[in-house]
């Protein structure tokens, strides 16, 4: 009877334990590396992750401004994300949210998640039962994790690298992720990346609270891409400076953000068209003119929004004015 009792116990066990596997192997994969951090000097809060899989920024990374960041990876729960922000929200700190995260959730076995608070805290977790390599570091204001690595050297690598990059907060991100790459990597490859910034300090706007949220979704050489992509995003910070001395009549400020933008996507016909249109209105009709003839020839669009100009008052709407859009344009011609 006693022998009875036992087997039926472990059928049931066991069954109950096949029924939570089965519902943790429906919820999305992300099996990945990733780093959630905090910029100590600005405040900032990140993620940064790389996966073989597709769209992974948006499974992994949360972030809220003011409150904290979040990496829930492996096989996702995704209710970590949202929940972790609502918990730090309340006031919990990173290790009281990641508690509450993991003993509600009877898949915990299977999942990797770092939590970050906007104090700097940090606190991480890995599942027993994450796919080998799977291991995570946290350290001052970050955290590096990883599951289903090609070796035990990504984690590592990872902290090494965090720790010592001295750039911008993105830029060390960015070297961040290309450390376990170079270290072996997501034992299948890649596919897509991510990184998201936001500020230390919420604004009460999270539109103009968003430093950065940027993602590659299916690429052969994700991480490039990103760094690109991260670049590309500086140069337009330049330009939206630029647009702002226009609004204020500081040309001459104005000139120096698109001249800074044009330096970093010197093949963007966006960046220096506005670089060329500045330098025009400021009087350095000379310089202006080969730029604004290249763009024009690329398109002749940019000739008829030049013309589009004078209305909002980007070019005066004067004789003068016209006339020297004209013999730009004329020039640009021949």
């Amino acid at each position: 009877m006693k022998k009875l009792f036992l087997l039926a116990l472990i059928l049931i066990i066991g069954f109950q334990t096949s029924l939570t596997a089965q519902s943790v192997f429906n919820d999305p994969l992300a099996h990945t590396y990733s780093i959630v951090a905090r910029d100590k000097t600005t405040g900032e809060m990140a993620v940064g992750v790389q996966s073989h899989w597709f769209s992974v920024g948006t499974i992994v990374s949360w972030g809220k401004s003011g409150t904290g960041v979040v990496a829930t990876q492996s096989f996702v729960n995704p209710s970590f994300g949202p929940n972790g922000i609502k918990h730090m929200l309340e006031g919990k700190d990173a290790e009281e949210t990641l508690n509450i995260l993991i003993e509600g959730d009877e898949g915990r076995d299977f999942r990797q998640v770092a939590v970050l608070d906007v104090t700097g805290k940090v606190a991480a977790y890995t599942g027993k039962k994450c796919i080998i390599s799977a291991h995570h570091i946290t350290g001052d204001n970050y955290s590096v994790q990883a599951n289903m690595m090609l070796n035990d050297q990504v984690v590592p690598a990872m902290e090494k690298a965090y720790k010592s990059a001295k750039d911008s907060f993105a830029d060390r991100l960015l070297k961040t992720l290309e450390a376990a790459e170079e270290a072996g990597g997501d034992i299948r490859g890649r596919q897509s990346a991510a990184i998201s910034i936001v500020k230390g300090d919420s604004s009460g706007r999270p539109w103009a609270d968003k430093v950065i949220d940027l993602r590659v979704e299916d690429h052969q050489e994700p991480l490039q891409e990103l760094r690109r992509l991260v670049k590309l995003h500086k140069a337009y910070q330049h330009m939206n400076n630029g647009d702002v001395a226009i609004e204020e009549n500081d040309f001459e400020r104005a000139a120096a953000e698109y001249s800074a933008a044009a330096a970093l996507a010197p093949n963007n016909l966006e960046v220096v068209y506005w670089q060329a249109i500045t330098l025009a209105t400021g009087g350095k009709v000379e310089q202006a003119k080969p730029l604004l003839c290249r763009v024009f020839s690329a398109d002749p669009n940019w000739i008829e929004l030049t013309r589009r100009l004078f209305k909002p008052g980007i070019i005066p709407d004067t004789a003068e004015g016209h006339a020297l859009v004209e013999s730009i344009v004329g020039a640009c011609r021949h």
